[in-house]
């Protein structure tokens, strides 16, 4: 699996600076991740976890050349780097950077799932993703577009 590898990513964050966070965070993806067309930002109510404040997200496709574990890992580093605890499941985050697709791989391990397996049913997701790939496949679930007809995104406005 070595070459060139399609990839969409979603990017979220909902504490700090999250405009300069996501920017940022762009701009680190971009060293390993090029041809990158990037999607409006968007402000979306949380799904799940306890009470926090509303997110700023977008979706990023590009190509990579890193298989999809190391890929994984670059973006926890990210993460990392800017802030990022995993303390409480579904929380409120200075970044969270989810591996939605990578080259429509079917994938099992211990540390990843592909695609994403809550990426079909996630607003925040399909409605950035939409924006800049309005072609796009979700494997294993169909069209994008007819995705995002079957959920409510009420709550995902451009901010």
């Amino acid at each position: 699996m070595d070459g060139s590898h399609r990839v969409v990513l979603a990017l979220g964050s909902n504490l700090g600076d999250s405009p300069a966070i996501l920017m940022a965070a762009v701009e680190e993806i971009s060293e390993f991740v090029t041809g990158i067309r990037s999607s409006c930002k968007y402000r979306t109510a949380p799904v799940g976890g306890p009470s926090q404040p509303y997110y700023l997200n977008s979706v990023l496709l590009g190509v990579t050349n890193l298989r999809q574990e190391e890929l994984l890992t670059r973006l926890q580093a990210i993460e990392t780097n800017h802030g990022r605890q995993r303390r409480e499941h579904w929380g409120a985050r200075t970044l969270d950077i989810d591996l939605i697709d990578f080259d429509s791989l079917l994938w099992q391990s211990e540390t990843l799932n592909l695609p994403h397996p809550r990426a079909y049913e996630r607003a925040f997701v399909l409605v950035p993703w939409n924006e800049v790939d309005p072609e796009a496949i979700l494997i294993g679930h169909g069209s994008v577009r007819s995705l995002l007809a079957g959920v409510d995104a009420s709550g995902v406005k451009r901010a």
